[in-house]
């Protein structure tokens, strides 16, 4: 007969931890949701606008055909970096790969946390903590004392090279700081030679994909990355 064994200090407060933050974490996203269904369930059936069942269906699926790929690839992709408790955070704030995504990375690589361990995901909650901090601040400042006025000082031209460029710059540095804290040669180059495949030779040719090509990558580099594993390596660690 075996017995379980009792985790004591540091392990016993991550698991009591964990525990808490996948129960309350799991209440707060349905409570969450239930508010956000109130004024589409209200319009629906309490605003005399004539909704009937089939128009919502219609809607549903065109919105799921436009972005129920992300349902399956936003948390494979999130996940072995936030880790579950600031996946909870994550997913209920929003502007995950803009904002939350990089404050987490640019965390855990100061501290020198890798992703996918306890620190690791310590520093994950804390950095979208502060993330969101921030950004409700300045957007308290900035939005709300200040944004006509910011806006009218800004000249047009400016916001245009802004919106154009301040998105892939800061995806580019996200995607880099990935890469060094990840030390995994073999999949990054998977998936930058898998992305670049997609891109310059599927997607001319199958420009139909290109609304499945962010899941069609990053499944692929899934599966080949663990049919390419350094299976010695693994071996070596095992032993």
């Amino acid at each position: 007969m075996t017995t379980t064994p009792q985790l004591t200090g540091a392990d016993a407060s991550m698991a009591r931890f964990e525990k808490q933050t996948s129960r309350y974490g799991s209440i707060t996203m349905s409570i969450g949701l239930a508010f956000s269904l109130i004024g589409p369930i209200y319009i629906a059936f309490f605003s005399g606008l004539d909704i009937d069942p089939s128009m919502i269906w219609v809607a549903f699926i065109a919105v799921g055909a436009t972005f129920g790929v992300l349902w399956l690839v936003e948390p494979l992709t999130y996940f072995p970096i936030l880790g579950s408790a600031a996946m909870y955070q994550a997913f209920m704030i929003g502007n995950i790969s803009n904002k939350l995504l990089p404050a987490a990375i640019v965390a855990q690589s100061t501290i020198g946390a890798k992703p996918g361990t306890k620190r690791g995901d310590l520093a994950a909650v804390m950095a979208i903590c502060g993330a969101a901090t921030v950004h409700l601040t300045s957007l308290l400042l900035f939005v709300g004392v200040l944004g006509t006025w910011l806006v009218s000082m800004i000249p047009l031209e400016v916001i245009e090279v802004a919106r154009l460029y301040i998105l892939p710059s800061l995806m580019g540095a996200v995607l880099v700081q990935s890469i060094v804290a990840m030390k995994s040669l073999r999949p990054t180059v998977i998936a930058l030679v898998l992305a670049l495949i997609m891109n310059f030779v599927v997607m001319p040719v199958a420009p139909n994909l290109g609304m499945f090509a962010t899941a069609i990558v990053v499944i692929s580099s899934i599966v080949f990355s663990w049919v390419l594993r350094d299976r010695k390596k693994i071996y070596t660690a095992e032993s």
